[in-house]
């Protein structure tokens, strides 16, 4: 008996024995999460558009080099009111200023706005809805009275009032808007570390001796944080819209600088001779708002029910 055979015996007793043809081992298939997510995409032509106009408006915040080489400040008078064509695709302004170079830079300011906006949202709301809901007691009744007294407030009437008082400019815009968020992001996440509190893995926790820190680190948050991060992508729709609102009325970056709301408010002098200048910046908050939406829909239910 030849040595080889003697090898093909072994390594077949063993479970080893090597795969049938040419010998040489089969290209490894992409892991299973991925297949599954390319699948979910696939079949929801509407979420892949919006998860792709994410990812769009995303490297036009960072790189917006790589969809226009246009100064967005820079104008030619001579080529002012020029309508959308293939050497301006969003037209020009009254200063010959390329829009769609404006908007794509304008991007940064407000995805800058809007990620503050969010963040400041979701730490302190976070925080207050934490601390609510496992201290409990009277620091819960003081903590949710303060949480109403915000929700008894129109959200943009109270980024008003504090933007007021904080002053004009972008990040205190962001800020003021991100306060008047901290009520709903307070009110999910107590919610939530209510229900978590009570499950049964966390009471055996307890019932072992686990300090309360841990208790919180490692069994608390980790299963409460999934819908706050769900509001999270929800309220990043909304707190672009309040962004380019108070943009508009003059509360942000002081111009020339082309944030959305700043270029609409710009444009609506000229709606009867230039629509474009209005109409296709709106339509790019529009569309970033919607595919936000869409995602988050997405991640609040269809992905659970798939999994």
């Amino acid at each position: 008996m030849s040595q080889s055979l003697v090898d093909d015996q072994a390594e077949a007793a063993l479970g080893l024995a090597r795969p049938v043809g040419s010998g040489s081992p089969a290209d490894p298939a992409p892991p299973a999460g991925i297949r599954r997510v390319l699948r979910f995409l696939l079949r929801r032509p509407g979420l892949l558009l919006s998860a792709v106009v994410i990812v769009l408006v995303v490297l036009a915040a960072f790189w917006p080099d790589l969809f226009t080489s246009q100064d967005p400040l820079k104008g030619v008078p001579t080529q002012n009111f020029r309508g959308p064509s293939g050497s301006h695709w969003f037209g020009t302004d009254e200063l010959g200023r390329d829009v769609f170079s404006r908007v794509v830079h304008g991007a940064q300011l407000s995805l800058k706005a809007t990620l503050i906006a969010v963040l400041v949202a979701f730490v302190v709301g976070g925080l207050l809805g934490v601390v609510a809901g496992f201290v409990g007691r009277w620091v819960d009744d003081v903590l949710m009275r303060f949480v109403d007294v915000l929700l008894s407030i129109p959200a943009l009437f109270l980024s008003l009032a504090l933007v007021t008082a904080l002053g004009y400019g972008t990040v205190k815009v962001a800020v003021a808007v991100g306060i008047a968020s901290v009520a709903s992001f307070a009110r999910v996440a107590r919610a939530e570390v209510l229900r978590v509190r009570q499950a049964v893995f966390v009471e055996a926790s307890r019932s072992c001796g686990a300090r309360w820190y841990s208790v919180l680190g490692r069994h608390v948050l980790p299963n409460a944080a999934g819908p706050v991060i769900v509001l999270a992508t929800l309220d990043f729709g909304t707190s672009i819209l309040s962004v380019s609102a108070l943009s508009f009325l003059g509360y942000g970056a002081p111009p020339p600088a082309p944030e959305w709301g700043t270029l609409i408010s710009d444009g609506r002098n000229y709606l009867a001779n230039a629509w474009w200048l209005t109409a296709l910046p709106g339509l790019a908050i529009a569309a970033t708002v919607l595919a936000t939406n869409r995602v988050a829909r997405a991640l609040d239910g269809e992905w659970a029910r798939q999994r």
